[in-house]
């Protein structure tokens, strides 16, 4: 599942390049990569939107639970007050966030289908908790396997911040059962990154670093070797 971040009524951040925001740039390069994946037909990959409009962030999870995706990337670009800062990071959801999530998943009345095969409406709120917990923490494992290798595997083409790796509590991150990364694929607030991210060159570089890591992330899973992800 590629999500575009933003969208409709919210733009996002805007771009040093006149007339340009997030929203735009987003749903290209989620479309590049859609199309990178295709090619390669060794996944089947799915867009939450290819269009410009809003979808709230619980329901971009919902969208990826319900058509039982196997990895979620949200794509973003981000925005500071430092023209000078450039580069793309990796955002994965952090322990803290993602054990206040947990409890507050748990607890929610609609709990018993929220793993699949578990009805939690014939176990105990402990036991609920509990195996909610474990199942997102494993979740969460391989959600920090995936942007180790989309850092390996872009790294040649995309300038990377030096923290490249980081944590936060994103709603989008919070499926407890999709291993799920947040891109920050660079600044807007950057004129070599907007101008980068724009291009169609770099989304191309985009959508390849993202396939190879994608296709090495599942050859991992599934125990099979392709050539591009050896």
């Amino acid at each position: 599942m590629i999500d575009a971040g933003h969208g409709g009524a919210d733009p996002g951040a805007p771009s040093v390049l006149d007339g340009k925001t997030e929203k735009t740039v987003t749903l290209e390069i989620a479309r590049a990569i859609k199309a990178e994946l295709d090619r390669s037909g060794q996944v089947k990959a799915v867009l939450t939107r290819d269009k410009d409009f809003f979808i709230p962030l619980q329901e971009r999870v919902a969208i990826a639970r319900k058509l039982k995706a196997d990895l979620l990337i949200s794509v973003h670009a981000d925005s500071i007050a430092n023209p000078d800062i450039r580069g793309a990071t990796v955002y994965t959801l952090s322990e803290r966030a993602s054990d206040r999530e947990a409890e507050r998943l748990a607890a929610k009345e609609n709990r018993a289908d929220m793993i699949a095969g578990i009805n939690f409406d014939t176990r105990t709120p402990d036991v609920a908790d509990i195996l909610l917990s474990l199942m997102q923490r494993e979740t969460m494992n391989y959600s920090a396997e995936f942007a180790a290798m989309t850092v390996d595997t872009m790294g040649d083409d995309i300038f990377f911040r030096t923290n490249h790796h980081r944590f936060a509590g994103f709603m989008v991150l919070k499926a407890p059962d999709i291993p799920s990364v947040l891109l920050e694929t660079g600044y807007m607030s950057n004129l070599e990154d907007s101008r980068f991210l724009f291009s169609e060159e770099g989304q191309k570089k985009l959508a390849r670093g993202v396939r190879q890591a994608v296709e090495r992330y599942f050859a991992r899973r599934t125990g099979k070797a392709t050539a591009s992800a050896k």
